[in-house]
């Protein structure tokens, strides 16, 4: 179907000016001022932003952790993505211990088929590379269009990798154009700290964050970069909490080496005082790494306006109060590290990044599509709107007001870190490849519009439409 958005406010990554756009075959096909053309379906977009899609780099649908699996599937979890605007993720697809890469990316094809309203792609959790996957196998994985390897230095004996594989997975990145991401946090120090606690009958979730201390992030952060810079390779760090992080990554990018980090929505509003709520409340922000002290969000509302962090994901890992969270009603440690976010992250940093002053609305466009689109291998096809580019458009309302609760969320978990917050601006229409998902918030397509997208290699442009659906 043909469709053309009339007078909208066109808001990119570096460009605002009011045009109207013509979609056709699933792409943008002009973008021009009065345009007299025919369309099957005409959107007057006059006082409405007209943005590229969001993409969220961080997710993880129908994940099993922790004794559970997370209560968002793919086609919840991407129903919830339509709502608040992100048209594209990436999943963490898990190497079991033991096991090839290859089965770890089919088990994450065979989750996500028939079920997928928005366009994803597949990262690897590394976790084995002597006994099931091998670094010869690891290298074919971009040929699949799997084009980045995920490490954590946290979660010790389950996920954690020793700083041999780290290194000899940085250099496998550099010679097979992959983009290394690492989760900084030093799992053996955690190990310890979480140990004592249970053993001293500290059980609370407030000891989650007590047993993370910021200082074992940024320790894990630097010691990643520091042994990526010996690799000569380029290093993503995921989820950046602490002003420990954000100046290891400052340094960094001030000496010009290739790091980028990003941070998540929870973490500019969420701090630790929330895990003191009462009644087992605390534990809705059990998530790894922890909430941090107050002091710290202005930290990272100055880390992402200055470009010290280059995103802002959600690492959306979604678990129930009522039966999931409470396996570890009785012990911190036993808590399914998680939370909801995917549906509320254009929202809030819209209200409380665009509205209050923080950002504008190119460095939101950039912090929330453009960056990830360019460094995750799928720009210019998506993270912008020009033509050739898929079709993935956010016809925003920046007048519409919207209360967040659990209530309307279209996830499955059953609460809402951001209960009760009002915010002025919603997403009016949603589209993948000019395919309607949302509009006036109603969902209008089915699963199956979605499809996997074969990224290119770090460095590299995606070229127009090779994917898998």
């Amino acid at each position: 179907m043909s469709i053309l958005i009339e007078g909208g406010r066109i808001v990119t990554g570096s460009d605002d000016y009011e045009a109207d756009v013509y979609i056709e075959d699933e792409t943008v096909s002009m973008i021009g001022e009065s345009l007299d053309i025919g369309a099957d379906r005409v959107i007057d977009a006059r006082g409405r932003y007209v943005l590229p899609g969001c993409i969220d780099p961080h997710t993880h649908f129908d994940m099993p952790f922790g004794g559970t699996i997370t209560a968002d599937d793919f086609e919840s979890g991407q129903t919830s993505c339509a709502f608040g605007g992100t048209t594209c993720h990436i999943d963490f697809a898990n190497q079991v211990r033991g096991h090839s890469f290859a089965e770890g990316i089919e088990t994450w094809h065979g989750k996500a088929n028939g079920k997928a309203l928005i366009d994803y792609g597949f990262h690897i959790i590394v976790v084995d590379i002597e006994e099931g996957g091998s670094l010869e196998e690891l290298a074919t994985l971009p040929d699949l269009g799997v084009t980045s390897y995920k490490m954590l230095l946290a979660y010790k004996n389950v996920l954690q990798v020793d700083d041999e594989t780290l290194f000899k997975v940085f250099r496998l990145a550099t010679e097979t154009g992959a983009l290394a991401m690492i989760h900084g946090e030093n799992g053996d120090v955690i190990d310890v700290l979480v140990k004592e606690a249970v053993d001293q009958g500290n059980l609370e979730p407030r000891w989650h964050a007590k047993t993370r201390p910021a200082e074992l992030e940024g320790e894990a952060t630097n010691r990643a970069i520091q042994i990526a810079h010996v690799a000569g390779c380029p290093l993503y760090v995921v989820h950046v909490t602490c002003e420990e992080s954000v100046d290891a990554i400052a340094r960094a990018r001030a000496k010009g080496w290739p790091v980028w980090g990003e941070t998540c929505t929870q973490y500019f509003f969420i701090d630790d005082t929330y895990l003191d709520r009462p009644d087992f409340e605390g534990a809705k922000a059990v998530f790894s790494p922890p909430v941090r002290d107050k002091r710290n969000q202005p930290i990272l509302w100055e880390a992402v306006r200055s470009d010290k962090l280059s995103a802002i994901s959600t690492d959306h890992c979604s678990f129930r109060m009522s039966d999931q969270k409470t396996l570890g009603r009785d012990n911190f440690a036993l808590i399914p590290n998680g939370a909801p976010g995917v549906e509320d992250r254009l929202l809030m940093i819209h209200h409380f990044g665009v509205n209050e002053g923080r950002i504008n609305l190119n460095r939101m466009v950039e912090l929330l599509s453009t960056n990830a689109a360019k460094l995750f291998g799928l720009y210019p096809r998506k993270g912008t709107i020009a033509p050739g580019s898929d079709a993935d458009i956010v016809i925003f309302d920046p007048e519409r007001e919207h209360t967040i609760s659990a209530r309307t969320h279209h996830t499955k978990a059953d609460y809402n870190l951001y209960e009760g917050t009002t915010v002025l601006g919603a997403p009016e229409v949603v589209m993948v490849r000019g395919n309607i998902l949302v509009e006036d918030g109603e969902l209008v397509a089915e699963p199956g519009v979605g499809r996997f997208i074969e990224r290119a290699r770090f460095g590299q442009e995606l070229k127009p439409a090779r994917g898998r659906s």
